[in-house]
């Protein structure tokens, strides 16, 4: 008589989560040339509006970015916004790839016949993003400061810190979502190429989301990196709040941070049932 499969502990569930953690950081050890590109680039992109400031702007432009934006040191508040941006470009598109390499290799298929949940492998793959993300945004912005002159220790960096920590989880979420479109579309770079700019747009890498026309302005809030962006900046450089206060603010993007996996999960889940019944899997 065929016993029935015990379930896991969640011992068994942590190295799971882990192995898959540890391997993607081995991974990225092996092509460090990744972690330099997320290092450089987002100096590289910053550079050229921070250039173009120092070049062109007098004490009336700088006024008026201080009206627009409640700082004058655009150079970290443009540095804030373009490490931010590598940080959820790559968060965002992390589970999408990680489906589609496992397509591509042939072992997608291998890990649906594993007893671990995917919900599991995909924690493990959320940990190994979080843990190379900021530490590409700390040397990135850190090294940005130190080539244009500016001091990267200001403000609260530890509440600056818990907005990206709790920025990611809803990013995660809509990563989810990514991931699915993947499954079912079996196509990763051109999604990219579609959205990767409107991303900078909304949460407003170089500007803040107050110049927008209101209905745009509108979309802007109902994208979390957007309260992300701006909490990082709030804190370090005092740009001020959405909702006046930093818990407002940080309880804003709590609520994304339920919301956005829990939906992400299931419309994963629905697409990837879909998947199992023959819709996908196999046929890449």
């Amino acid at each position: 008589m065929i016993q029935p499969a015990e379930r896991p502990s969640w011992g068994d569930v942590w190295q799971v989560v882990m192995a898959v953690a540890v391997a993607r950081l081995k991974l990225m050890s092996r092509y460090p040339g990744a972690l330099f590109v997320d290092i450089v680039m987002p100096i590289a992109i910053a550079a050229i509006p921070i250039l173009m400031g120092r070049s062109l702007t007098g004490p009336g432009g700088i006024s008026a970015f201080e009206q627009n934006a409640g700082t004058t040191n655009y150079v970290a508040y443009m540095l804030i916004g373009s490490s931010i941006f590598m940080i959820v470009t790559n968060s965002l598109w992390e589970f999408g790839f990680w489906m589609r390499r496992e397509q591509q290799t042939g072992t997608l298929e291998a890990l649906y016949l594993t007893p671990p949940s995917r919900f599991w492998l995909l924690l493990g793959v959320s940990i190994y993003g979080t843990l190379r993300n900021l530490l590409s945004f700390a040397i990135s912005f850190s090294l940005g400061c130190l080539v244009f002159r500016v001091n990267p220790f200001q403000g609260d960096i530890l509440l600056a810190l818990g907005f990206l920590l709790l920025g990611l989880v809803p990013v995660y979420g809509i990563s989810l979502l990514y991931g699915a479109l993947v499954l079912r579309l079996k196509e990763a770079n051109a999604l990219i190429q579609l959205a990767q700019w409107l991303v900078s747009l909304l949460m407003g890498m170089y500007f803040p989301i107050t110049v927008f026309p209101p209905f745009l302005r509108a979309v802007a809030l109902l994208f979390p990196p957007t309260w992300m962006t701006n909490g990082a900046r709030a804190a370090l450089l005092g740009v001020g709040w959405f909702f006046e206060t930093w818990y407002a603010d940080l309880a804003v993007l709590g609520v994304f941070a339920v919301v956005l996996p829990v939906l992400g999960y299931r419309v994963f889940r629905l697409i990837e049932r879909g998947a199992q019944r023959g819709e996908g899997i196999g046929s890449f």
